[in-house]
Formats: C-alpha cells, structure tokens, sequence
C-alpha cells in the first residue's frame, strides 16, 4: 500500500505550486491552438494513445480487487497467478501506448514551438520602424526566445498531464462510484475539506511570489544592462561600484524569496496534516463499511487506489493549471506583437516602378512629425526635387531633419500630409520593398552584423559572385585591409563588427552598398569615420558610382561635397538656403559662415 504521509507529502508540494502561480486568464492560450491543430494525425494518435494509457491504468486497481477478494481471502493461489498475468498484460498496453503518447505530444510540442517562434519572427520583419522606435529590442528578443520556450510546456508535458489528469479524474470517479456509493459520498466531503483551506492560505502566498519575481526582474534586469555596457563601466571604473548596487538587489531578492519559502513551508506543513488525516478517517470508514458486510476487503482496497489516483491526478491537475496560469502571460506578450499591424500600409495594388528606372526623387509640401500625437514637426513644408544623376547634398545643424529625409524617401514612416515621390511616383502606392530595392544606403553609423566579411558585403545581393564581391570591396577599399587578414574575406569580424576599426567598418558598408548597385544612393556620412588618405581614395570610388546615378548625401564635413550639383541648407525642418558650394559662399549666410570655420579649422589641422 501506499504511504499515506509521503502521498500526502507529494500532495502538499503540488498543490503549494500550483497555488503559487498569478492569476491570471488562461484566454490567450486558445491563441496557441491553430498551430496544434496543423497536425491532426499527430494530435488523433496522441489522444488516442492516452485514452489507451489512462483506461489501462484504471483498470488495475479493479484487477487487484479481485486478487484481493478471489485469490487472498479464498486463498486460490490459480486465481492470484490468473490475475497476475492479467496485470501484467494491462502494464504492458499501459507502457507502450504512455510511450507513444509522450513521444507524440513531446513531436507537436517542439513542432509548435518552431513554428510559433518562425510567425513571430516573420511578423517582427514586417513591422515598421516605429514600432522598432517604441519598443526595446532586448525586450522583443526575450519574447521571441524566452516566452516561446516557456510555451513549450503549455503543447508538451503539461497540455499532456492535464489531459491525463482530467481522464484520470473522471475515470477513477466513476469506478469510485461503482465501487461503493457509500465511500464516494465519505470522499466527496473530505475533499473540500483539504482543498478550501489552502486555497485561503495560498492567496497570502501568491502576493509574496509576485514580490520575488520583481525583485529577480530588477536584478535580472540591472545584469543585463551592466554587461551590455562592460566597456562604459571599466571606462569610468564602476565596477566595484556596480558590484556592490548588486549585491544590495541580490540581498533584497533572498530576503523575499526566503520570506515566500517561509511561507510555502507553512502551507506544506498544513496540507500534509489535512491531507493525512482525511487518509486516516478515510481508511475507518472503509474499515466500518468491511466489519458491516456493506462492501469487502477487496472493495475496500480497490476504492483506496482509486481515491489515490483521483487525488494524485487533482494535485496534479492544480499544479498544471497554475503552470498554464504562467504561460498564459508569456503567450499574451507573443499574442501581442502577432496582432500588431504595421503603421506603415501597403496599397492594395502597388504600382509598378518604371523600368529602367528613372532616379528621380520629389518632395512636395512634406510636413512630418515623429509619433501620430507630436506637436513638433521635423519637416516643415519641404519640397525640393533632384533630376537623374544629380547629386544633392544636405547640410544643416543636428535634428534639422537630413537623416528624416532619408528614411521618408524609404518609407521607414510615412507623412503627415504633402508626398514623397521617387520616379514620378507616391511611395504610398508603392510596394515598399519595390521601392527600397531602388536604393544603396549607407548609414552614418553601419549596422555590421556577426558573420564574415563576404556574407557582410554580400548582404543586399545575396546572389553575388565572389568575383562581384571582391570588385566591389576593392571600389571601396576593404580589399586593403582584408589582404592582411588570414582568413580573407572568411575573416569573423564578430558581433557589430567588433573586430574591426570604425574606418574598415564603414568601407564594409560602402562595399555593401556599391555591390547593390541600385539607382538611387543615400549616404549619411558615409566618409566620416575615414582617415583623410581613405576618404580621398573612397571619394573617388563615390565619385564613379555616383555616375549616371542620382545620390543624396548628407555630410557634415563641407569639403566632401564641394563638387556636389546642389547644396540645400536646413534648419529647423525648413530649406533656408540652396545653391552650389561656390554659390553658397558667395552668397554669404549660414553655409558660407560654416564653410570659413571648417575650412580655417582644416588649415590649422595641416
């Protein structure tokens, strides 16, 4: 027979744990099952495979009454060897469809899991940047690897114990039933007995884990950050500083997770006492029922297992449910960036681009502000247009608006009122990877991501030759220091682009945009971090591609765009001035006052 204190123990773990968990509405789990049900041959065999499990293992408990009550009692020693082998048998069906059933549901759960975290991914790719600009990508990384991973349980293990526990539940019920009425109705009333006052006790408990889970979050939350920025805390020499501030956030986390186990120690104490009295009235009753002649030992013993399974699987069931209280929160946080639509529409009918294209670029009365409520604008009224092949150049004071310019003619936002046309064309009745295919951006600061130097190159025209690869590192200059390297264009340049220099990473980034070969090039600076012999060779590999092109650029340094066709000078969202270089200076103003300071400051540099 079983130990009534350790089953009681085992009880009192599970109920403390399934009693821990928020509450919180297990809705958004419903979110999960299209995916499930992508597999319904999986799915069949798995419900089939536990039915098989579950009716097999409630049929021993009658198998051992009758042991019990035709072979110990009438001591038939043929009948304990009949049943035996029938045991046996029920085990051996009970083995193999509990192994199936694991292995199928453990194939949808990692299934789902794929396929969950894939939709999320996919649907991350096509929001917009705003959304990007509200949301930190530490947080969205979290959701798509932690909150996925923790889902796993709500489609393997434990959507498979609650199914099982449920079966169990009812199944053990209903042979409880038939064993005896009597013992039912004893069971009836001795459950709720346990059960109402743990739930009293565990409302107290629940608040203290709510107060540990925000304490870890805040130590989680300040390692993350301080790891992420190593180098700004040994540059300013915080280390022991940080050490300490987290060893504060530590000792505040134990503090609250000692007082939570304090607790749950408190509530196990409680239910094992409930648990194992309510076993002990139990089991007089039973006894009662045997001396009367209303039911036999046999009867008797078969009820107890019963009650057993039914109270194992309930446990069971309890801790399930509060598991899925979690997952519940991790598949709403996914449930929300899957119904997040782009701010950014795509027409119903894009148009198509003219080929071959044009390289024109128009803006017309644009006014922009960042975020739909803001009352500042970035761009005030701006119209300009630029012909094919024309480079024109943006000058102007930081937050004057150059780098919006860029992102409206991409499309990474869309504006308040006026338009943004490229090739005589609204961007909004476009396709916006149509359009975005017409450019070759360089940023100011290049995004450099953790493969080769080739797949970095490579990365706008993944179809390029080694051959292309190469002639469009040398037009950039990263063949120069590429042939240093042992590994050649094989060479890690690891996470951003840490093994490389700020000057090499922004050739990388040329090279990347010269391979694209599109029509129209954006460049933000694309010179900056290069030392004056790198930018006058660079210049004139920009000068060549820029031929027959139509370029953008916006530069802060005025000698890279001296022999740029045209020069619009901004300030405050608004063109104040316009002209060539030359023109500029003539004119006098705030460009001509601009020029004569970095070109005296070039001088005294020389």
């Amino acid at each position: 027979m079983t130990d009534p204190a350790a089953t009681a123990r085992a009880t009192a773990e599970k109920v403390v744990r399934g009693a821990e968990a928020p509450v919180r509405k297990l809705q958004p789990i419903k979110r999960i099952l299209p995916f499930v049900l992508r597999y319904p041959v999986r799915l069949s065999l798995t419900i089939l495979f536990l039915l098989v499990s579950a009716i097999s293992s409630l049929s021993i408990p009658a198998a051992l009454g009758g042991v019990i009550d035709d072979g110990f009692l009438e001591r038939n020693l043929d009948q304990v060897a009949a049943y035996g082998w029938l045991i046996v048998g029920i085990a051996v069906i009970m083995a193999v469809a509990s192994g199936a059933r694991f292995y199928f549901i453990s194939v949808i759960g990692e299934r789902v899991l794929a396929d969950l975290r894939q939709a999320v991914f996919v649907h991350l790719l096509s929001l917009d940047v705003g959304f990007f600009d509200r949301h930190r990508v530490g947080e969205l990384t979290s959701r798509l690897n932690g909150d996925v991973a923790v889902i796993r349980s709500a489609v393997g293990s434990s959507a498979s114990l609650a199914l099982r526990s449920l079966v169990t539940i009812i199944g053990a019920l209903i042979m409880m039933l038939l064993t005896s009425p009597t013992l039912t109705l004893a069971a009836a009333v001795a459950g709720p007995a346990i059960v109402l006052p743990v739930i009293t006790y565990s409302r107290r408990l629940r608040r203290m884990s709510r107060r540990t889970q925000d304490a870890l979050a805040d130590l989680s939350a300040m390692a993350t950050e301080m790891l992420s920025a190593n180098r700004t805390v040994k540059s300013f020499t915080q280390e022991d500083e940080q050490a300490r501030i987290y060893a504060d956030r530590t000792e505040t986390s134990f503090t609250a997770e000692v007082t939570r186990l304090f607790a749950r120690s408190a509530l196990v104490a409680l239910v094992i006492f409930l648990a194992t009295t309510a076993i002990v009235l139990m089991v007089w009753w039973g006894a009662r029922s045997v001396f009367d002649g209303s039911v036999t030992a046999g009867q008797l013993a078969q009820f107890l297992i019963y009650a057993l399974m039914a109270s194992g699987a309930l446990t069971n069931f309890s801790e399930v449910m509060g598991t899925l209280q979690t997952v519940a929160g991790a598949t709403e946080r996914l449930i929300e960036i899957l119904e997040t639509q782009p701010d950014i529409k795509i027409a119903e009918n894009p148009k198509a681009l003219p080929e071959p294209p044009l390289g024109k670029v128009a803006f017309e009365s644009v006014n922009f502000a960042y975020g739909a409520g803001a009352e500042e604008r970035v761009l005030r009224d701006m119209s300009f247009s630029i012909a094919p092949g024309e480079t024109v150049a943006l000058v102007g004071a930081s937050g004057s608006g150059k780098s919006t310019i860029l992102a409206l003619l991409q499309r990474f936002y869309d504006v308040q009122s006026g338009a943004v046309k490229v090739d005589e064309i609204d961007v909004r009745e476009l396709d916006p990877q149509a359009l975005r295919r017409r450019f070759a951006y360089v940023e100011q600061e290049p995004t450099i991501f953790a493969g080769t130097i080739a797949e970095n190159i490579r990365f706008g025209r993944p179809d390029a030759s080694d051959e292309q690869v190469r002639g469009a590192a040398k037009a950039a200059l990263v063949d120069e220091f590429v042939s240093e390297l042992r590994a050649g264009y094989d060479t890690v340049v690891g996470e951003r682009g840490v093994m490389l220099s700020g000057g090499q990473k922004q050739r990388l980034a040329i090279a990347r945009a010269i391979l694209k070969d599109a029509p129209i090039l954006l460049l933000d600076e694309a010179t900056s971090a290069l030392d004056a012999q790198s930018e006058q060779l660079v210049q004139i590999a920009l000068d060549n591609l820029r031929e027959g092109r139509t370029t953008l650029v916006i530069a802060h340094r005025l000698a890279t765009i001296r022999d740029a066709d045209r020069i619009l000078v901004l300030d405050h969202g608004e063109i104040v001035d316009h002209g060539t270089h030359d023109e500029l200076v003539t004119k006098g103003g705030r460009y001509a006052e601009l020029a004569r300071l970095q070109f005296r400051l070039d001088d005294i540099a020389s």
